[in-house]
């Protein structure tokens, strides 16, 4: 059987709105991804790189290197993202590489030395500057999820039901759900 993705907007049902969300990626994923290349970025994330066991490899490029390679990735994502408007199977390579992005970033809130500090006084999580930055991430990375799910083939039984809420429904029980 042929596996046949779909273009997260055009999924079943009304999903029209994650249009908005799929270019609000695109342009969230360039401007990141051109940040990159100046010096202020490469150094400012130095410190979660370096703490980070998913991608602290990446020194192996030094400062700036490390930088171009996340910044390459990037750009790649809003471009995959951007054609998978048009190509199905874009769509979800791109959503779900955005969502790994987003992942490790977000990892970055648990293993960077100082941005938060857990304790059970009056202020249960304290973070700094860095983690408010660092915590928006999950919102991005659920945006990610969602245009991926959306972008996964339909089961045959999902497509056919959903081509049957044209007529009546079939049975009392199911005019109540």
């Amino acid at each position: 059987m042929k596996m046949q993705f779909n273009i997260a907007e055009k999924g079943v049902g009304s999903y029209r709105s994650l249009a908005i969300l799929r270019w609000v990626m695109v342009l969230t994923f360039v401007a990141f991804g051109i940040q990159k290349f100046t010096p202020q970025s490469a150094h400012g994330i130095v410190l979660y790189i370096s703490n980070s066991p998913f991608i602290s490899w990446l020194s192996i490029f030094g400062v700036r290197g490390e930088a171009y390679v996340l910044g390459i990735m990037e750009l790649s994502i809003a471009v995959l993202l951007a054609a998978g408007s048009v190509i199905p199977v874009l769509s979800a390579i791109g959503s779900l590489m955005g969502a790994g992005t987003f992942a490790i970033t977000w990892s970055f809130f648990f293993t960077t030395p100082g941005v938060v500090k857990w304790s059970f006084s009056s202020d249960p999580i304290a973070w700094n500057l860095a983690g408010e930055f660092l915590f928006k991430d999950i919102v991005l990375l659920c945006v990610c999820v969602v245009l991926f799910l959306a972008s996964l083939p339909q089961s045959v039984s999902h497509s056919r039901s959903a081509q049957n809420t044209d007529g009546p429904p079939r049975n009392r029980k199911t005019a109540a759900l």
